[in-house]
């Protein structure tokens, strides 16, 4: 099982395509979060909520939630690769998880999915129960693609600001 996660970390993307992520405070790097993430003129692919209870290979991961956030990333990437884009290109999530304490277990897991610190704006929430037994998170997310904002070519005001 360690090696499909690796292979599975190693195939999903690094960087954005194109989104400009506002600059984080040393709390928000600490969370993978960004504050704001500003886009113009791309293709936006709001995917719908993703849960898992079984992995790609079949494998029972009811009630494992690091096994469940892991597939539903891989989920999410394969619709947005469906529209054109990866995962890389989410610029805003919704997150439920079951239990808090597995709250600073996601976030660590957030930041290997994004590791070039293009965090997605996002909301991290914990719920009483699912609509499946054995569910443990469940990830609604916002990707953009295609899009004329980045980084280089900033359309915020503080890009704008910065590039002066």
């Amino acid at each position: 099982m360690p090696k499909v996660i690796a292979a599975m970390l190693l195939a999903l993307p690094v960087a954005a395509g194109a989104a400009e992520y506002l600059e984080k405070t040393p709390f928000q790097l600490s969370r993978a979060f960004s504050p704001g993430v500003v886009t113009e003129g791309g293709k936006i692919v709001w995917v719908a909520g993703q849960t898992a209870t079984r992995d790609n290979a079949g494998n029972d991961i009811a009630n494992n939630f690091e096994a469940q956030a892991k597939q539903v990333f891989s989920q999410i990437d394969q619709v947005l690769k469906r529209a054109g884009g990866s995962l890389a290109n989410v610029v805003s999530m919704t997150v439920f998880i079951k239990e808090s304490r597995y709250g600073d277990r996601f976030v660590e897991m957030r930041k290997d999915m994004f590791q070039n610190g293009n965090y997605p704006g996002s909301a991290l929430i914990t719920v009483t129960n699912f609509a499946r037994p054995g569910i443990e998170i469940e990830i609604q997310a916002i990707g953009v693609i295609g899009d004329r904002c980045s980084a280089e070519s900033p359309c915020s005001a503080e890009g704008l600001a910065k590039k002066r």
